[in-house]
């Protein structure tokens, strides 16, 4: 964790928009807090907090965790607890996708970057917490937050085994996401 203060450190102050809290239900319990840095992703740093305010994230499965990776959530259309898992990950919200903000800002262990599809204007509701850095994401994907609390409840989630990273029987879950200034 050193490694990516140490990092983030180096560049300019990133200004943060306040952040969320992610209450985490399943093998992992626990919270985790989360920073949202808008000057460097400001239209999916507000995107998070509208749909946390709206409670869109609540009751949201981890969907896709893998290993060494990353853990991925936020689809509040077809991830919600209790649907038919085999379609979780392929949502979104009734809010329209969102234009790439990608930066400079690497995605090391903590980092918190936007999920999409193929296209770089698709992200929308869905994101992921990095477990290590993944620096072949670095300008392909939106950083859009750093955890400054609770990587040890990350690192407790269920790991996905199916195909994919896909979250086999009980995922893990998102019981709670709170707007945190």
């Amino acid at each position: 964790m050193h490694k990516l203060f140490a990092v983030l450190a180096f560049a300019a102050a990133p200004a943060f928009a306040g952040g969320i809290q992610i209450d985490v239900s399943g093998e992992a319990n626990g919270s985790i807090k989360i920073d949202l840095l808008e000057d460097v992703a400001p239209l999916h740093a507000e995107r998070i907090k509208t749909l946390a305010a709206e409670g869109a994230y609540d009751n949201v499965v981890f969907h896709r965790v893998i290993e060494g990776f990353m853990a991925q959530s936020g689809d509040v259309e077809f991830g919600k607890l209790g649907g038919d898992m085999r379609l979780a990950g392929r949502g979104g919200s009734t809010l329209a996708d969102l234009p790439a903000e990608f930066s400079d800002t690497p995605f090391e262990r903590g980092v918190v970057g936007m999920a999409r599809s193929q296209s770089p204007d698709s992200a929308n509701s869905q994101f992921f917490i990095m477990f290590e850095p993944g620096y072949f994401l670095n300008g392909q994907y939106t950083v859009v937050g750093v955890v400054t609390e609770g990587m040890d409840v990350l690192d407790a989630i269920k790991l996905g085994k199916g195909p994919n990273g896909m979250v086999i029987g009980e995922p893990d879950v998102m019981s709670k996401v709170t707007v945190t200034e």
